[in-house]
Formats: structure tokens, C-alpha cells, sequence
């Protein structure tokens, strides 16, 4: 048997907190980033995300990993790529669903629908969700799941009433362009194609299955059996990022950056979360003299972002191996309410928050610890199904097709 198996919903919970983490503070060493346009630094930063340590990581922990990969089936390889592909324009899209709504009610919306979507669609196809709806455990985990949407909520009324208390003139900013049924359409599309991320790992099924035999041959810890999956899957995600950044590219002529020493001032240009994907405008205030271009400080923020960023995965799928079968689907539910838990705390640190009232603070700490709730909530499901008696059931499926077969 391989080290590293059995389930443990403490290891769960502490390594999908983890990557939380990560999720939410991957975005930090971009703010260093000097007189580069948006979609140069995505890009950069998304190459190590997406290519390199994926890659990286999956060769010096998992022995011959490539042997997983290319041992799937077409169809396993095919709709791993292409759920990435969709989660990807979930991704691009999050910024218009800020741009029509607003920072809390977007935010609140689309996660609420990424969490959703991602937890229980995953049962529901694998034919499981009757089990859970007709057992303790399974209702007790599924009340977790609505406590974390509960959470997210309040933390959506959180940013709601810290727009109401913004300075008029942010305050234009923030709604100029709001547009409530605009916006519900971008942020269902946006939540619905984010939640296609634990899709794509569900396809993955067979290309772990072939993980765990590695592993357990090379007597190997069975903790990295994600890992060879998130190569296929971060493929598609890059390919939908990698076109979008190469049509800002070509309408921004922002190609040259890359090797770039010196900048123009039309090339200084940003694309904020409430403005969206797509949207530029001149970078104002530059703190450099004249039009030099911290090209190593650049690339290293970036490599140092796009390593962070994929980190949240790897914790994700070593959390998703210790826990019980039956409960691994609010993993999901983890991973949102981790992220959120701890983008809230960076905003608090970096004080994003000042200046509001007691009565946002409260809906901030609300948020917090309903969304810890959950996680607990969450656990007890878990702890009760591993104290369930043993039942025979047939396997999950992997969703490798988007209808089941006739």
C-alpha cells in the first residue's frame, strides 16, 4: 500500500485552507509590477500557472507521470482540456459580472453559483445526490453547502455596504455602468463556467486511477495523485487565456513588453476588476523615472504570482485524497469558502475597509464566521459518513461525456 492514504478531515481541511490561502494572495506580487499592460503580466504570470509548474511539480513528485496522461483514453483527455477551456471564460468573465453589479453584489453572485455549481452538480451526474438527500450525513454536508452560500452572502452584503459608503466620486465609478439584468446574465455565466474547474477534475478520474497505480508501484506517497491531472486540465484553462491576452495584445500593441526596456505612455495600460477583461486605460502615477522597464523585477513577480496562483490546485487535490469518498464533492465548498475567508482578511490587512461602518465590519466578521460554519458543518457530514457501516454501491462515474450514454 501506498504512504500517505486513508482519510483524515483535519489533513482535509487544513490543506484545502491551504490553498485557499494561496487563491487569494496570488494577486499581491502583481501589484508590484511595473509599467507592463495587464494581459503581458496575466500571461507571464499564467505561463507558470498553467505550463511550467504543473509540469515542474508533477515530474518530481509523481514517477513517469507522463505515463498517466497518455495512457487516458481520448475522451478523458478531451474533456478534461475542454472543461478548462470553459473555466477559463468563467475566469475572464468574473470582471464584467464586478463591472455591472459592483464589487460585493458581483462577487456574492457569481461565487455563490461557483460554489453551488461546483459542489452539487458532481453527485447529481454521478447519480449519488438520492444517497445523500436520504441519509444523516449526506444532509448534514449538504446543509453545509447551504451555510457556505449563507456566507458568501453575507459577505456580498458586506461589499454592498461598503460601496454605499464610498466617496461619491468612487461611487460613479463603481456604478456608471451598472446594469442589474446585464449583470445577472454575466455573473450566471461566470459562476456556472468557474464551477467547470471541478468538473474537469471529475472527467479526470481515470488519469488519477492511473496516478494511484504509479504511485502505489513506486511506493510513492498517494497524497500527488492530482497532479498529472491538473496538466491536461490547466492546458485548457491557459488556451482561453492565452487567445484573450494575444487580442489585447493586438489591439493595445503591447507585444513588444516582453523584451521591452523602455515604455511608451500608450502602452502603460491596466485592466482593473471593475472594469473587466478587455478594458484599458493609461496607468497613471508611475513611481519609476523616466520610461525604464524593471524587466528581471517584472518576471519574477509574475513567475512569483503564477506559482502562487497554481499552488491553490495543489493543495486542493492533496486535500481532495483524505477525504472520504462519499464527501469528497464539499471539497469545493472548502476551497470557496477558504478563498473568501481569506481574500476578506487581506482586504482588512491592506486596508481596504477603513474608513467603513460598524455595521459593514459586522457584516465582514459575519461573513467570516459563517463561512468557518460551513467548513465545520461540513466536517460532521464527513465525520458521520466515516462512522456509517460500509455499503456496496457502484463507483463514480467520470464525467467524460456531458450526457450519460443511451
Amino acid at each position: 500500500m501506498s504512504a500517505g492514504t486513508g482519510t483524515n478531515w483535519f489533513a482535509a481541511v487544513a490543506l484545502h485552507w491551504t490553498g485557499g490561502l494561496a487563491s487569494a494572495s496570488f494577486y499581491l506580487p502583481f501589484r508590484g509590477v511595473k509599467r507592463w499592460s495587464w494581459e503581458t503580466y496575466w500571461l507571464v504570470g499564467g505561463f507558470f500557472s498553467w505550463i511550467i509548474a504543473p509540469l515542474a511539480f508533477s515530474y518530481f513528485l509523481v514517477p513517469n507521470f507522463w505515463h498517466a496522461i497518455e495512457s487516458a483514453s481520448a475522451s478523458t483527455l478531451f474533456w478534461t482540456y475542454f472543461f478548462g477551456v470553459l473555466w477559463g471564460l468563467g475566469g475572464l468573465t468574473f470582471g464584467l459580472t464586478m463591472r455591472y453589479l459592483g464589487i460585493g453584489l458581483g462577487m456574492a453572485i457569481a461565487l455563490s453559483y461557483c460554489a453551488a455549481f461546483g459542489t452539487l452538480m458532481v453527485p447529481i451526474y454521478n447519480g449519488t445526490f438520492i444517497d445523500l438527500l436520504t441519509h444523516p450525513y449526506g444532509q448534514v454536508i449538504l446543509l453545509g453547502v447551504l451555510v457556505c452560500l449563507a456566507g458568501i452572502a453575507v459577505s456580498g452584503m458586506a461589499g454592498m455596504s461598503k460601496e454605499r459608503e464610498l466617496p461619491e466620486e468612487q461611487k460613479q465609478k463603481v456604478v456608471k455602468e451598472f446594469n442589474f439584468k446585464k449583470g445577472i446574465m454575466v455573473a450566471t455565466f461566470s459562476g456556472i463556467m468557474s464551477a467547470c474547474f471541478n468538473f474537469g477534475l471529475t472527467a479526470a478520474n481515470p488519469i488519477k486511477n492511473s496516478t494511484k497505480v504509479l504511485l502505489s508501484t513506486h511506493h510513492a506517497s498517494n497524497i500527488w495523485n492530482g497532479l498529472p491531472s491538473l496538466v491536461v486540465l490547466l492546458w485548457g484553462g491557459f488556451t482561453t487565456n492565452f487567445i484573450w491576452c494575444l487580442i489585447l495584445h493586438l489591439k493595445n500593441r503591447s507585444g513588444r513588453q516582453y523584451l521591452a526596456t523602455t515604455s511608451a505612455p500608450d502602452e502603460n495600460r491596466v485592466v482593473t476588476a471593475l472594469e473587466g477583461p478587455g478594458y484599458s486605460q493609461p496607468v497613471e502615477n508611475i513611481e519609476l523615472p523616466g520610461n525604464h522597464v524593471p524587466l528581471l523585477n517584472n518576471y519574477t513577480l509574475s513567475a512569483i504570482a503564477g506559482v502562487t496562483w497554481y499552488l491553490q490546485f495543489f493543495f486542493y487535490t492533496m486535500g481532495q485524497t483524505k477525504m472520504p469518498e462519499a464527501g469528497k464533492f464539499s471539497g469545493w465548498t472548502l476551497h470557496m469558502a477558504s478563498i473568501i475567508i481569506f481574500a476578506t482578511l487581506w482586504g482588512v490587512i491592506l486596508h481596504e475597509w477603513k474608513g467603513t461602518s460598524k455595521k459593514t465590519h459586522a457584516l465582514i466578521t459575519g461573513g467570516i464566521i459563517v463561512l468557518v460554519m460551513s467548513t465545520i458543518v461540513v466536517g460532521v457530514g464527513n465525520y458521520l459518513k466515516k462512522q456509517s457501516p460500509a455499503k456496496a454501491g457502484k463507483p463514480s462515474a467520470a464525467l467524460v461525456a456531458p450526457h450519460r450514454a443511451a
